[in-house]
């Protein structure tokens, strides 16, 4: 498993395509919070907070982690190796979850520059410190487990598909509808009850609960449930290739 975990690894490091995705996240977080005039800009916004990168990061990661975990899968099967990675004596499993954690590893080397933001932000203001650091790491611990349920769901879109873009497309609707598409169903009752309990199968609800800086366990359960399911039906698709 930890060989197959460095193979994913070195493969991204010698790819442009993963670089491109991680540079293109960091460039539009950077334009949207610091450059462009508007409510998402911090200096404009005139407090000490990261809110706004928060606020749009799950909609960058749309795109950039749809483009990293779009081969994992799909490029084996084009190339053939597939086969030959199903017969090592390593279970299906190692092999999804292999794949898995260096996506998640690709994930964070994404979100580590972002700590310049929080400094700046940091040493800004005034007082010097005044950012609400506990929401802060909160919210990237939020952002976290949002990103790990996106890499499990590109990993699913991947298994399914030879095809890169069509893994691509794929996870990046699902992920939008995990992310979005609840709070918009919501919409079609009136009933309070059915649209909490609607709106709390999306991810968009756990990750602003998280946000708020208050680790709540049935937020963490919720995350590594819908990250245990589309590794299952990642399992299903790769079993199937077997009957």
């Amino acid at each position: 498993m930890l060989v197959l975990f460095r193979k994913e690894i070195k493969s991204f490091l010698t790819s442009l395509t993963g670089y491109i995705a991680i540079v293109v996240f960091l460039l539009l977080n950077s334009f949207f919070i610091w450059f462009l005039p508007g409510e998402f800009n911090i200096l404009d916004g005139g407090i000490a907070t990261l809110d706004p990168m928060f606020f749009l990061a799950p909609w960058f990661f749309l795109i950039l982690i749809p483009a990293i975990t779009m081969r994992l899968f799909a490029e084996e099967k084009k190339t053939g190796t597939i086969e030959l990675l199903l017969t090592r004596p390593i279970s299906d499993l190692k092999i999804i979850m292999a794949k898995y954690f260096a996506g998640i590893s690709l994930v964070l080397f994404s979100l580590i520059p972002t700590l310049l933001f929080y400094y700046s932000v940091y040493t800004l203001g005034d007082p010097v410190g005044s950012i609400d650091s506990g929401g802060t790491w909160g919210s990237y611990i939020g952002l976290f487990f949002l990103a790990a349920v996106y890499v499990s769901i590109g990993i699913f879109s991947s298994s399914i598909t030879d095809n890169q873009i069509v893994s691509l497309i794929v996870s990046m609707i699902l992920c939008f509808f995990f992310y979005y598409g609840f709070d918009a169903l919501s919409g079609i009752t009136q009933s309070y009850f059915w649209q909490e309990l609607i709106i709390s199968v999306g991810i968009s609800d756990h990750y602003y609960s998280i946000s708020r800086g208050v680790i709540d366990s049935r937020d963490i359960i919720y995350f590594l449930s819908v990250i245990a399911f589309f590794i299952f039906l990642t399992k299903l698709v790769l079993e199937s290739r077997k009957w």
